[in-house]
């Protein structure tokens, strides 16, 4: 996950070197929308489920919530 926001932020950095605003645009909004709807969805998660310890932590292992 956090390899592919990395990758997608330097791709961004490539087309802003070259002047193409509109690649740029779209990477960032590719890249950065799936990490706020991670963040949002994790929230829930911990509201619904706060009883439930190994399903807290089995999800945020999938989605690498530790190391937000």
């Amino acid at each position: 996950f956090m390899s592919e926001t990395v990758a997608a932020l330097c791709l961004s950095a490539g087309y802003r070197h070259a002047g193409d605003r509109m690649w740029q645009t779209l990477t960032l909004l590719f890249a950065l929308v799936p990490c706020a709807l991670v963040q949002l969805s994790l929230v829930f998660i911990h509201r619904d489920v706060s009883r439930d310890r190994p399903l807290v932590l089995l999800l945020h292992l999938l989605q690498l919530g530790p190391l937000v």
